[in-house]
């Protein structure tokens, strides 16, 4: 009766076996690893290791040898524990295993989702010395496991220590982290693993995609997180960033007073623009908000020259030049330091300086030789109307109409507001009326003060009057 063909191929490999010293072993292993010949790898090295060799004494694999036969066992679906066994037999053949013989039992690991083991198995790497010492692999293969358990603290000191000796984070290890500390909410604890990759040679380059550099700035952003916005916006490929992402950045400069975040944002938005267009409103009174609350006047002023000459001509902008709204906190920037910030008619308003705005009201034109515009109008309107100079006040909006200035909303609500400090809801009605007679709505705020002041004053019909009003507004 016929031996099976299996039966033959064993004879075969035992026959073989006999032939073949440890260096020529090595080259059949690596002919055969590259056509994958697990199961005659395994079979060659069991022969092998029972073979007498040319002097009559036992054959004695070398830890190459021995990790060959761990990894034809793995590839044949081995499991950690069978491969551990394995390992223990090293030392029957007086072989220490190293740090590729503990890699091959900690990828079993890993397929089985072993992660406690795991842990174990590389703390034991860490304490049996440097030739069994965890290299990149090692790291990785555990904090690639720990991440996927969802073991965010486990993976994080086993990455921290990974940076600290110098190894190598793999992009997935380091993708997946990133996902993984955002979904937890672990956002210095990122900070932290992207700032120490950053100073190291081999770890500078990892970089999320660009996707997930919007997402991590998305969040970064939220959280008022200024460090981690930077980094999220600090990619080593320069890419374009939309601009809304870009407006956001810089309200979290201004928020966080980060000067870095500042210029990194701007840098983004002229390069993503490529000089095809300016930026757009929004993003100039984002940048003078940022260096107005780091106290950045100079460069505050210098932002607002370059706003005013990209839309200081445009049709329908009055507002984004106006020291009520949109310039608001330029101009509180300006009030922190009293007279030894700067001297402006928006900033003598908020300190009741009425002397001094009107010598800087006058050098706007005598000295500066420029016009006042309706928001320095306002500005002085207010500062008269803040100490109830109420005659002052209306003789202001009286110059500026002659002169041909159109007022706008602001002003004659401060105007109204003139007259109600000065409890006289009569002219403050007429003003209104004014104001609707010019095309502007009376905000439902105004209109209540101005009924609260009727009825201080028992003045029924006046309120009668703003009830009219205020239903044809």
């Amino acid at each position: 009766m016929g031996l099976s063909s299996a039966s033959t191929s064993s004879a075969k490999i035992q026959a073989f076996s006999q032939t073949l010293d440890a260096e020529s072993l090595m080259n059949v292993f690596a002919d055969w690893t590259a056509t994958q010949r697990w199961s005659d790898m395994r079979q060659l090295f069991e022969f092998w290791i029972r073979t007498l060799d040319s002097n009559g004494k036992p054959n004695r694999p070398d830890v190459d040898l021995f990790n060959n036969y761990l990894r034809a066992n793995f590839m044949l679906d081995a499991s950690a524990g069978e491969l551990l066994d394995l390992v223990a037999q090293m030392e029957e053949y007086e072989v220490s295993p190293n740090t590729a013989s503990y890699n091959l039992v900690l990828k079993a690991m890993c397929k089985t989702g072993e992660s406690e083991a795991a842990q174990k198995l590389l703390d034991r790497m860490l304490q049996t010395g440097t030739n069994s010492f965890p290299d990149d692999e090692s790291y990785n293969l555990v904090t690639g496991l720990l991440l996927s358990a969802n073991q965010i603290d486990s993976a994080l000191k086993y990455i921290d220590l990974a940076l600290k000796n110098g190894h190598v984070l793999s992009i997935n290890v380091f993708t997946t982290c990133v996902r993984s500390c955002i979904s937890a909410g672990r956002l210095d604890a990122l900070t932290s693993v992207i700032e120490k990759c950053k100073t190291m040679d081999q770890n500078k380059a990892l970089c999320p995609p660009w996707a997930l550099c919007n997402y991590i700035a998305d969040v970064a952003f939220q959280a008022d997180h200024s460090k981690l916005s930077y980094f999220a916006l600090e990619p080593p490929v320069l890419l374009s960033a939309d601009e809304g992402l870009v407006v956001s950045a810089l309200s979290v400069a201004a928020r966080t007073y980060n000067s870095s975040l500042l210029d990194a944002s701007w840098s983004i938005l002229r390069r993503s623009l490529r000089g095809k267009r300016l930026p757009t409103a929004e993003s100039y009174l984002g940048k003078i908000h940022a260096h107005a609350s780091l106290g950045n006047l100079q460069r505050a002023f210098s932002t607002l020259n370059e706003f005013e000459t990209a839309y200081g001509q445009s049709p329908g902008t009055e507002d984004l030049f106006s020291p009520f709204t949109s310039l608001h906190p330029l101009v509180v920037a300006c009030c922190k330091n009293g007279f030894a910030t700067l001297d402006t008619v928006s900033w003598l308003r908020n300190i009741w300086d009425l002397d001094r705005a009107y010598q800087t009201f006058e050098a706007i034109s005598g000295t500066f030789g420029l016009t006042p515009d309706i928001h320095s109008y306002n500005a002085l309107m207010s500062a008269f109307g803040k100490v109830k100079k109420t005659f002052e006040a209306s003789r202001v909006f009286e110059h500026m109409t002659g002169l041909g200035v159109k007022p706008n909303s602001t002003t004659y609500l401060l105007l109204v507001n003139a007259h109600l400090v000065n409890k006289d809801q009569k002219a403050a009605l007429s003003v209104i009326d004014e104001m609707v007679e010019a095309g502007f709505v009376p905000d439902k705020e105004v209109l209540r003060k101005v009924r609260r002041r009727c009825v201080r004053e028992l003045d029924f019909d006046s309120n009668d009057q703003v009830e009219v009003t205020g239903e044809k507004a």
